[in-house]
């Protein structure tokens, strides 16, 4: 199924594409963490699980570095809301044995992996700022995009990639329409009322897909999951950063300028993808949704930096996907371990033909540098990935479960059948909450 490919390729655990959390923010409790090394062995083999996208990276990795002895195993990533590698680790925890020393994961795997619960009261993930990577090379990774890692005060993960928002526009339709490409919200909207009365049929978006949510909410800094504390969760769906965005798509969905449908739906792309004007979507969004999906010829689609809202000081956008790589603290080999981490995420050898964004910002010009990567746009794409990397909104947290899981059983049938955002809201408050709970949280105050 070419959307599950899609959800795949950019993981973030496509945290949201696939249901799981690509959250980019989780407040961090104080106190330090335990760590233990076991005895250590620089010749020891490591053994890597990760997704078949970033296989070939590990593979040139140890062809590479051909004094590594490395076991390399293919798994799911975590993808689509897999607890594949949790259960494994459970049981691993009790055996005594058996973990991978190195993993491939979403950053909804931190929030459990960072937890003391294996021999010793250990948690999992080694936590890689005690001596492991040095901290300028943490410094140097994009504003935010480590939130995801960090607990107790220390960095349990590196992150892979970003999947930061930007307005994708169709700059030879726009040419021939007559239209400037929007830069704010309101603009957007106005846009939208402009295109269902002189092109109808046309779209600047669409809610449809599971996560639809974190192009829309999270860029207006709607506080649906935001963690107050390690187990406490705020979701307020009547905040005012919510409601806006729940009225401005309600408008355009109502006028059609806004498809209530999924752009990675059944027969979309053939039906309606030469229609998209604009989306409001992630980083891999270019190749991925209009490049390989929808087939609009190279040269036609344009990037522009975050839409940002009228009185608002802050520009924010929203992120949907990026994963992350974790290093056991079980490992009996954490030099290999931690080399092979910080070379598959922040070399230039690596990252520069790398799938999607990378989170290290260094490897991120690289990666901007490589011709495979920009000759299919209309124009330069760097000023805005770069400006979306560091604008991502941090009050979106990362949580124990998926943030997808509600906007697709309850927002998207509820929308599909006629009713607005703005009334659903309440049921999506609810059905955050629930899943909350059932997950070991407090429910903070409104």
């Amino acid at each position: 199924m070419k959307q599950r490919l899609i959800l795949t390729a950019t993981l973030a655990a496509l945290a949201a594409l696939a249901g799981c959390a690509s959250a980019d923010s989780t407040a961090a409790p104080t106190g330090p963490a335990s760590f233990t090394p076991a005895p250590q062995n620089d010749a020891a083999t490591v053994t890597v699980w990760t997704d078949s996208t970033r296989l070939a990276s590990v593979q040139a990795y140890q062809k590479s570095h051909p004094d590594k002895k490395l076991n390399i195993v293919t798994y799911d990533g975590s993808a689509d809301g897999s607890t594949y590698l949790q259960t494994k680790v459970q049981l691993f925890d009790r055996t005594g044995s058996g973990w991978p020393d190195v993993v491939f994961a979403s950053p909804t795997d931190v929030t459990w992996a960072s937890a003391p619960t294996g021999p010793n009261a250990q948690a999992f993930a080694a936590p890689l700022n005690q001596g492991l990577v040095p901290q300028p090379t943490l410094d140097n990774f994009a504003k935010g995009s480590l939130s995801p890692c960090e607990f107790n005060g220390q960095v349990y993960c590196l992150r892979n990639d970003i999947a930061q928002v930007v307005a994708w526009y169709n700059a030879k339709l726009f040419k021939d329409f007559g239209y400037a490409v929007p830069k704010t919200w309101q603009e957007y909207q106005a846009l939208g009322a402009k295109v269902a009365k002189e092109h109808p049929g046309y779209l600047l978006g669409a809610v449809g897909d599971t996560n639809s949510h974190e192009s829309y909410f999270w860029s207006s800094q709607c506080p649906a999951f935001s963690l107050t504390g390690p187990t406490t969760l705020r979701t307020d769906l009547q905040d005012p950063n919510c409601t806006r965005m729940a009225t401005l798509l309600d408008s355009m969905i109502a006028n059609g300028s806004v498809s209530k449908e999924a752009f990675f739906g059944q027969n979309f792309a053939q039906a309606r993808g030469s229609k998209v004007l604009m989306a409001i979507g992630p980083s891999w969004h270019g190749q991925y949704l209009f490049n390989a999906a929808f087939k609009t010829p190279a040269g036609q689609i344009g990037a522009a930096t975050p839409l940002a809202w009228d009185g608002d000081p802050t520009v924010a956008t929203g992120n949907v996907g990026g994963a992350v790589w974790m290093v056991s603290s079980h490992s009996a080999n954490l030099k290999t371990s931690t080399d092979l981490v910080s070379w598959l995420t922040t070399s230039d050898e690596n990252q520069a033909g790398a799938p999607t964004y990378p989170a290290y910002a260094p490897a991120a010009k690289a990666w901007l540098a490589n011709p495979k990567n920009s000759q299919y746009f209309a124009s330069d794409v760097s000023p805005a990935f770069q400006a979306a990397a560091s604008a991502v909104w941090p009050g979106w947290s990362n949580t124990r479960f998926s943030d997808a899981t509600a906007w697709s059983s309850v927002v998207l049938p509820a929308v599909t059948a006629g009713k607005t955002l703005t009334a659903t809201l309440p049921a999506w408050q609810t059905a955050i909450e629930n899943e909350a709970k059932a997950a070991g949280y407090t429910i903070a105050a409104r």
